[in-house]
């Protein structure tokens, strides 16, 4: 039974395209799917509000989805940390308030979803139970929107490493350059000439020193 559910897993993967499976393998990939459980425990926090709300409180579905967006935004914030390995107390200017802000706007989207399609489900004269499921569907398919807008803001802009990227942007130095640049010539000069570079290994000891006495053959 345990090897069962590898090969079951193989046989998903190789379905897979392969472009897919390349930008899986990739750094942007890997840390994707490390985002995707994060989405999907915020998506539950938030469904069982919405269902809450909507289904047993029957409060309004337009305030139902801002609450219900708000606990999934809590619940999202304490995981992406860990999903992007960040530890210790947070920025509040760079990382708290902007993450709230971005989360501002899926409330937006969310919001007007819920609304939307409560308006709608009561048009078409559905029940109250079918209206519960059609808002929470409609909610849902928001979700997959604004999930994907997410993780490429917190990707690429708010948890990015921007301590790695500087470093990698930063000019080599001058002198570092000129010299590197007098080594290569003077490494190429010795290989045209058939001397050894400076600074080259000598396994002779006689080689490197001229006046050390030559050994003594017995």
């Amino acid at each position: 039974m345990t090897l069962v559910a590898p090969k079951i897993v193989r046989a998903a993967w190789r379905l897979v395209p392969a472009p897919l499976r390349d930008w899986l393998r990739g750094s942007t990939g890997r840390q994707f799917v490390r985002f995707v459980p994060v989405s999907v425990a915020a998506l539950a926090a938030s469904e069982i509000t919405l269902a809450v709300l909507v289904g047993v409180a029957h409060v309004t579905a337009g305030l139902s989805g801002v609450i219900a967006s708000i606990v999934g935004a809590a619940v999202s914030y304490v995981l992406s940390r860990w999903a992007w390995h960040r530890t210790g107390k947070p920025h509040v200017l760079k990382e708290t308030l902007p993450f709230w802000a971005v989360s501002a706007g899926a409330w937006l989207v969310l919001g007007l979803a819920s609304h939307y399609a409560s308006v709608w489900a009561k048009s078409m004269g559905m029940s109250h139970t079918q209206q519960t499921l059609f808002v929470a569907a409609a909610y849902f398919m928001a979700n997959c929107v604004t999930f994907v807008t997410r993780f490429a803001i917190f990707h690429y802009l708010l948890f990015a490493d921007r301590g790695s990227v500087r470093r990698l942007a930063e000019p080599v130095d001058a002198a570092d350059s000129v010299a590197f640049a007098l080594a290569a010539e003077a490494a190429g000069s010795a290989a045209a000439s058939g001397s050894a570079p400076v600074g080259a290994m000598v396994d002779d000891p006689a080689a490197a020193d001229p006046a050390a006495e030559p050994p003594v053959r017995r």
